[in-house]
């Protein structure tokens, strides 16, 4: 959706539902990772892995209670920094938990290094977030059969960028006017390290979106939490077989849901939740998805139940997907979001 074509009650509607990332677009509060570089946190950077995460429980309870420093020698930033880049040594960002040492070899995501695909000014989002500097990753833990994406998700491709240069590039976009850094892919999630090293260093206060399929560990949201601002979760299936055939992933239902809920309790963090439409799974997927997101995360959360789903990649050898949406199956979208009434949901 383009700016230009977002109504009234498209802004209206987002900012009753997504009321923190629009306090922070006004300037009324700060983003989230802005705070969190202001909580003071005493480590060195080399006890073992259990005493830095309980220092870091002591840092979100700071946080949580808004006991802000003015500029600490060391910050809860930079420990969820150094906690990020601890756990590459035997990787377990996503539920996949590979156990790769990634400062040495590939995960099963693809990733070892993080390489920038590309990033730029994108007017292709939802309209409350446009313009977003968004910053496609390369590598993913999910092998979707129809990823519009394949040629970023499934590949190493991209450049390497030093933190402290991205964060000048995120500082760039914000004075172009992005309204937000989106970070996405591919999936974000194996590039965690690079992101919170990067954040701190960036100097605008800029909302920070995560684009993800939310399969993280809960490890990593647990590092998220206090940082992000939006989650932009694709909440793909509705049930763990239909995530095998097609995203080859297990445990699906379990760990999304479970992630989306542990969201639900993070510092100050909105949601915008995606679920694109597939050919012949109204009654498998996205009845249940809605049905679960209405009941859990309430009729007032944003939602953008989408119709672009065409076949990608590998989607030809799999008959069931190998077509558009047709007239029928968006007409019983649009019946399942009315009838579960969700009050600021963008379907189409």
């Amino acid at each position: 959706m383009w700016p230009g074509r977002a109504s009234r009650w498209d802004v209206e509607a987002a900012a009753r539902a997504m009321p923190h990332y629009f306090s922070v677009l006004r300037g009324e509060e700060e983003p989230n990772f802005f705070l969190a570089r202001n909580v003071a946190v005493s480590f060195r950077g080399d006890e073992p892995l259990d005493e830095l995460w309980g220092l870091h429980e002591e840092g979100m309870e700071r946080l949580r209670e808004n006991d802000l420093a003015e500029k600490p020698e060391k910050s809860l930033l930079d420990l969820k920094a150094t906690i990020a880049d601890r756990i590459l040594e035997s990787c377990t960002l996503c539920e996949v938990k590979c156990g790769v040492n990634r400062r040495e070899s590939i995960g099963y995501c693809r990733v070892k290094e993080s390489l920038v695909a590309s990033d730029f000014l994108h007017y292709g989002e939802e309209p409350e977030l446009v313009p977003s500097y968004t910053v496609f990753f390369s590598g993913c833990n999910f092998r979707c059969v129809f990823c519009q994406n394949w040629d970023i998700s499934q590949y190493r491709v991209g450049v390497e960028h030093v933190p402290e240069f991205m964060a000048l590039k995120i500082d760039e976009a914000f004075k172009r006017g992005a309204r937000n850094v989106n970070f996405v892919g591919g999936e974000p999630t194996p590039n965690l390290p690079f992101i919170l090293e990067t954040l701190r260093h960036v100097k605008a206060p800029i909302p920070v979106v995560w684009n993800s399929n939310m399969y993280m560990s809960e490890e990593a949201m647990r590092l998220l939490d206090g940082i992000v601002d939006v989650y932009l979760g694709d909440f793909k299936w509705g049930n763990d077989g239909c995530a095998r055939r097609y995203s080859k992933i297990p445990r699906y239902w379990e760990v999304v849901t479970r992630n989306f809920l542990l969201a639900r309790e993070h510092f100050r963090a909105d949601f915008l939740i995606r679920h694109l439409v597939l050919p012949e799974h109204l009654e498998c997927c996205t009845r249940p998805v809605l049905e679960w997101t209405a009941e859990n995360l309430g009729r007032d959360v944003r939602v953008n139940v989408m119709f672009q789903y065409r076949p990608e990649y590998r989607a030809g050898k799999y008959p069931e997907i190998d077509r558009g949406l047709n007239r029928e199956e968006m007409g019983e979208a649009v019946r399942i979001v009315e009838e579960l009434g969700f009050r600021y949901a963008l379907v189409g």
